[in-house]
């Protein structure tokens, strides 16, 4: 009875830590893309401008999102160091709730400016939280 207890009790150890261990290994720091980003406020919160997918877009890595032509982008921040090439933002679907909202960054030629919201005049520095990946 007594290393059937010992058994068990070192069976929910192990399979403890192997939970633990995999999900510290859940996500993954990326390189930055550019160390200042411009917004509209200093939490980067409220949406820039709106812009409509001129082509698609598919993401080379998790810091990216996919982008299909025709679809709107609320844009957050625009990356500032690498000349304005990438901003960070979420994709609408034509039908609202299609698509999980997530932010991510994308190159900014493949959307055209349609709607602007407010002026991104709050320069932030991003944060590696800023290039995670989940």
């Amino acid at each position: 009875m007594y290393s059937c207890t010992v058994m068990t009790s070192t069976l929910c150890f192990s399979l403890s830590l192997c939970l633990l261990m995999a999900s510290s290994e859940a996500g993954r720091q990326m390189p930055k893309l550019a160390d200042k980003k411009l917004c509209a406020d200093s939490e980067c919160s409220y949406p820039i401008l709106i812009a409509r997918a001129v082509q698609d877009y598919y993401p080379g890595d998790c810091r990216f999102i996919p982008i299909r032509q025709g679809q709107l982008v609320y844009v957050y921040a625009m990356l500032k160091d690498t000349g304005n090439l990438f901003w960070a933002g979420t994709v609408q679907d034509s039908y609202y709730g299609q698509q999980e909202a997530r932010i991510g960054h994308f190159p900014s030629s493949v959307v055209e400016e349609t709607h602007p919201l407010m002026e991104a005049s709050t320069e932030v520095c991003t944060t590696k939280w800023d290039f995670y990946c989940y």
